[in-house]
């Protein structure tokens, strides 16, 4: 592939068509959806025949769009490698959320390079929003330009996490970072979808979100659309491997060190 950013930004349209399309089809699929049909992949981890099927349309549809491309997918429902360029996706990131009809819930899919993201999409399916970026870009949500927030203080900031799936391992120290920003920020949501929650701080609705134990299909995305918008992202250690360590950090360029620092000291990572 060319990789040039009008390539990448013709790309990037064809990838929401493709984004909107799974979306719809997983918004039907809530009308009738039935708990039954949950599967248990791991504790508090959950997989239904909606977030496979997504998968499947993407992959079949991002294949034929760069037929070149590998693929690194949650729901493994496809195993092929790639050269330098990887599609990463998530089907249907806020599982938990769509089988409870909560929200919110999302299609997120990154094309990476070299495992550095140049296109990332984010739809989240119930408020039919979509987030884009491409490398070299603005970000964008609806055709509006976006930018993080300008909230100049975590004491001023509004902040979100998650809980991951293997939150028991760092148990202390996520109640201790709970404890600490329900005291000295706005206040700390936890919404249950990572990529939805990048996609938030990108539009500047969260100041700041941190996280372990993700992978990378759930934040691919939404670490391009935090750049893009103008925000910056790091793991717990202020670097950058958050693809490797799961642990991310990302808000504006004001409360981003000193929410880093916090956590570092928190986790001790």
């Amino acid at each position: 592939m060319n990789s040039t950013r009008e390539n990448y930004k013709e790309l990037t349209k064809q990838v929401m068509d493709i984004a909107k399309e799974v979306a719809s089809y997983i918004g039907q699929q809530q009308q009738v959806f039935r708990k039954d049909k949950v599967q248990t992949k791991s504790r508090n981890d959950f997989v239904s025949y909606v977030d496979q099927e997504a998968e499947k349309q993407l992959v079949k549809k991002l294949g034929e769009l760069f037929p070149n491309a590998g693929f690194i997918t949650e729901e493994g429902t496809v195993e092929q490698g790639g050269g330098a360029y990887c599609w990463v996706i998530d089907p249907l990131d806020g599982t938990t959320n769509f089988i409870h009809n909560s929200t919110p819930y999302a299609v997120s899919i990154a094309l990476v390079h070299n495992m550095q993201p140049v296109v990332g999409v984010i739809h989240e399916v119930t408020r039919n929003e979509t987030f884009y970026a491409w490398e070299g870009s603005k970000a964008y949500m609806n055709g509006t330009e976006i930018q993080v927030s300008d909230t100049r203080t975590l004491q001023e900031s509004l902040l979100c996490t998650g809980r991951p799936h293997n939150y028991l391992e760092k148990l202390d120290a996520l109640v201790q970072s709970f404890a600490y920003f329900l005291d000295h920020s706005h206040g700390l949501r936890t919404t249950g979808s990572a990529a939805a929650d990048l996609a938030y701080v990108a539009c500047g609705r969260f100041d700041g979100r941190y996280e372990f134990g993700l992978k990378p299909w759930d934040i691919a995305a939404g670490v391009l659309l935090v750049q893009q918008a103008g925000g910056q992202v790091c793991d717990f250690n202020g670097g950058n491997a958050y693809f490797k360590t799961g642990d991310i950090i990302a808000g504006n360029a004001h409360i981003t060190r000193p929410l880093q620092l916090k956590i570092n000291q928190i986790f001790g990572a």
